[in-house]
């Protein structure tokens, strides 16, 4: 199915999460985003883990994603 105006469509949860900390760093990604994964010793691997069995936090770092790209454009 197309989802041409889907800005998550082909994105991985990883690129996702690679953009943001690029675009953020982990600390302000912390701040925007309250979960410890995100603040305590944090790194791409233990937050994709915690993000693919926490709804709620992917919900939340999909949305800033979202709105962080629009914002560039």
């Amino acid at each position: 199915m197309e989802q041409p105006n889907n800005p998550l469509h082909g994105k991985t949860l990883e690129s996702i999460m690679v953009y943001l900390v690029s675009y953020y760093g982990w600390e302000k990604l912390g701040t925007l985003i309250r979960i410890n994964c995100f603040r305590k010793d944090p790194s791409i691997k233990s937050s994709l883990k915690f993000l693919r069995r926490t709804s709620w936090a992917r919900e939340k770092v999909e949305k800033l994603y979202i709105d962080t790209i629009k914002k560039d454009t």
